[in-house]
């Protein structure tokens, strides 16, 4: 299917590997130029190489924690230097521990909330005033599943992301008559490095092996699997077509219908 994104131009962060670098690719594939960050330079130089590569288009690397306010303007900054626009925003970077309440630390509360919530914050209020200038945008926020369904060894991703979940209803309603489109996309276990560290994490904490780790990861899914990234990044890229023109406001689970409360057990 053609989403007819040809010549838009989008910023994607986090897209040096696992969902954020399969929706840079999935959007390139549709013709967008794209600027992508991540924190590490090396690993987002070669994707950024790879991704061109493979669709012949633009890949702009900019290196910069979404963590930094002063690193999210100038990622928005360079962007804008070298596309002249941000047609579309997806928001991908940000990582939070998992754990018992009795073994997180403040630190890593703070951390989980500054990246994964406010990281969100400041690259929307980055870019909304060039979307607002240009007449439109869209917007897709990626928030993980334990927003909408709480889990106890999830707790500091939970609560970053239901935060995630009301700022984007919020800005919704504020931008939406200025044609800028805010979806988000919740996706549960996706098949990345990162469930991996958190397979090993949750496997510690619960006292058992990796193998039963994942074993209960997918009996609590009833497909009986994990998400793959690429099924994550088509979504994302329908939301930032016009195809989803009336999808605006949205909160879309992509996790099989996972039921998180299984895992625990």
């Amino acid at each position: 299917m053609d989403l007819s994104l040809r010549g838009r131009t989008a910023l994607v962060t986090g897209a040096s590997k696992g969902i954020g670098r399969a929706v840079a690719e999935a959007l390139a594939h549709e013709g967008v130029d794209v600027a992508i960050t991540a924190r590490s330079a090396d690993p987002l130089a070669r994707a950024a190489a790879e991704i061109e590569a493979a669709t012949g288009q633009r890949i702009l690397p900019q290196a910069g924690d979404m963590g930094v306010a002063a690193d999210v303007e100038r990622c928005v900054r360079d962007t804008l230097a070298r596309f002249g626009k941000i047609d579309i925003l997806v928001t991908c970077a940000g990582s939070s521990p998992g754990g018992l309440l009795e073994d997180l630390t403040e630190d890593q509360w703070s951390q989980s909330l500054n990246l994964k919530f406010l990281g969100y914050v400041r690259t929307v209020r980055a870019v909304v005033p060039h979307m607002v200038g240009a007449g439109g945008g869209s917007i897709v926020l990626v928030v993980g599943n334990d927003g909408l369904k709480p889990s106890f060894w999830e707790m500091t991703a939970g609560a970053a992301n239901a935060a995630d979940l009301n700022f984007a209803s919020s800005i919704a309603d504020q931008y939406g008559p200025k044609g800028i489109r805010v979806n988000t996309v919740n996706p549960g276990p996706v098949d990345t490095d990162r469930w991996d560290t958190l397979e090993k994490a949750f496997a510690r904490d619960m006292g058992v092996d990796q193998s039963e780790a994942r074993r209960r990861t997918e009996a609590s899914i009833p497909f009986g699997r994990i998400t793959h990234p690429k099924e994550v990044a088509a979504l994302v890229a329908f939301l930032a077509s016009d195809l989803a023109a009336s999808v605006h406001g949205a909160h879309i689970p992509i996790d099989g219908a996972q039921r998180k409360a299984l895992m625990e057990r």
